[in-house]
């Protein structure tokens, strides 16, 4: 049995779900609008202000489907309402970043500056603040797109052990090692 499969989805006002024949599923809302095609097993009812996902057989395979295909239609139905957003700090004496059109570039510390060209679909920020870290804000109504490309960009340097510079998520607990010991005599 599914916990997560089993619960049926709560549309919000201004939200609404379509099921095509070939088991495409829109979702349309203030933000924008996404589309997912469902494995042709998986069953997805819309009645009334709720979606309910439910699957033919207690295979192994479906009870896998069931769950995944139930939390991506309502990560779905949430970013078209209120949509997702991903902060990251970029901790280091001297780097920095700056945004031009669908361009990020930073100062990493490396002999040259990284540029990284953000999707369209994702809306890109950053911001220098006088005693602050530079941070980098991403927003965007898809979810997985958002965590994919704040991964990438925190791949560009991450976060050394000794002195905890590097890029991190706002809010991220980083675990610092002890550096050399100074021998006593």
């Amino acid at each position: 049995m599914s916990r997560i499969g089993n619960k049926s989805i709560q549309l919000p006002s201004g939200v609404s779900v379509s099921v095509s024949d070939a088991n495409i599923v829109t979702v349309s809302g203030p933000k924008g609008s996404l589309l997912q095609t469902v494995n042709p097993d998986i069953i997805i009812e819309v009645e009334g202000s709720e979606v309910k996902v439910s699957r033919p057989t207690e295979q192994k395979r479906h009870k896998a489907l069931h769950g995944l295909y139930r939390s991506l239609i309502n990560n779905m139905v949430s970013g078209v309402n209120t949509g997702y957003r991903s902060e990251m700090e970029i901790v280091g004496v001297g780097y920095k970043a700056s945004v031009q059109g669908q361009i990020l570039e930073m100062s990493l510390g490396y002999s040259h500056a990284v540029f990284v060209a953000i999707p369209s679909e994702l809306k890109v920020s950053a911001t220098m603040e006088k005693g602050q870290n530079p941070k980098v804000i991403l927003e965007g109504i898809d979810k997985q797109l958002v965590g994919q490309v704040a991964a990438k960009i925190r791949s560009l340097r991450k976060i050394e052990p000794y002195k905890g510079k590097g890029i991190r998520f706002v809010g991220e607990q980083i675990r610092r090692k002890a550096g050399k010991a100074s021998s006593k005599k």
